[in-house]
C-alpha cells in the first residue's frame, strides 16, 4: 500500500500506456522488439507506482490509462497500492495532460512512466515547491519536461506545443512567464525513449534494464 505520509493536497495524474507489443514504447522497438519494449513498459510503470506510492498517500494518486482500460496489469496496480484508474480522454498529449490536472480541482502534478529517474524524494520536493510556486517542472535533457505540476490548471500551458520535439521545456517556460506564473524547476532528469537511453538505463537501474 501507499505511504501515509501526507505532502498537502496536491494529486499526481500518472499517465500510462497498457503494455501491448507494437503499442508501447513504439521507438524502442528496433532495439528491443515489440515484446520487449512492452515488457521495458511494463517495468517502468511498476517503478514509478512504487515510487508514488512512497511519497504521496493513495487518494491523491491516479492512473490515466490507455490503450486497453481493463488491462490486467492497470487491474492489478489498483488493487496493490490502492489508487484511481481513469481511462485517457482523446486528444493530443497536450489535452490528455490538461484534462487530467484539471480534474484534480487543485493543485496537481501529471507524470509519464518513463523517467526511471524520478524519486520519492525528488517527487516530495515538486510537491512542496508547489506551496510557493504556480508551477513545477522536471525538465528533460532532450529537451521535453518529465513532470509538470500546477496550483491552478491552464489550456494555454498545452495547446499548439510541438510535443516530442526539444522545444517543448522552452515553449513551456515562455507560457508559464506570459501568465506570469512562478516557476519551479528542482532538478533536470532523463526519460528513457530512445535506442541510447537503454545503455544508460542498464547501468543506472540494473532491474530496469534488465534484458527483455
Amino acid at each position: 500500500m501507499c505511504a501515509e505520509r501526507l505532502l498537502g493536497d496536491v494529486a499526481l495524474a500518472i499517465l500510462a500506456k497498457a503494455p501491448i507489443p507494437g503499442r508501447a514504447k513504439t521507438r524502442l522497438i528496433p532495439a528491443l522488439g515489440p515484446e520487449g519494449a512492452a515488457r521495458l513498459h511494463e517495468r517502468l510503470l511498476r517503478h514509478t507506482l512504487e515510487v508514488a506510492c512512497a511519497a504521496l498517500p493513495p487518494e491523491r494518486i491516479t492512473l490515466w490509462t490507455a490503450l486497453n482500460h481493463a488491462h490486467p496489469l492497470f487491474l492489478e496496480l489498483a488493487e496493490r497500492h490502492g489508487i484511481a484508474l481513469r481511462p485517457q480522454p482523446e486528444g493530443d498529449l497536450g489535452a490528455r495532460m490538461h484534462y487530467a490536472l484539471a480534474q484534480a480541482n487543485g493543485p496537481a502534478m501529471v507524470v509519464g512512466s518513463d523517467c526511471a529517474v524520478l524519486t520519492p524524494a525528488l517527487l516530495g520536493t515538486c510537491t512542496e515547491a508547489l506551496e510557493d510556486h504556480d508551477a513545477v517542472c522536471l525538465p528533460a535533457e532532450d529537451g521535453g519536461y518529465a513532470l509538470l505540476g500546477v496550483r491552478h490548471c491552464d489550456p494555454r500551458l498545452f495547446d499548439a506545443i510541438p510535443w516530442g520535439t526539444s522545444g517543448v521545456m522552452g515553449e513551456t517556460r515562455e507560457r508559464i512567464a506570459a501568465l506570469g506564473w512562478r516557476l519551479a524547476c528542482p532538478a533536470t532528469v532523463w526519460d528513457v525513449d530512445r535506442p541510447a537511453d537503454l545503455a544508460r538505463l542498464s547501468v543506472a537501474y540494473p532491474t530496469l534494464g534488465a534484458a527483455p
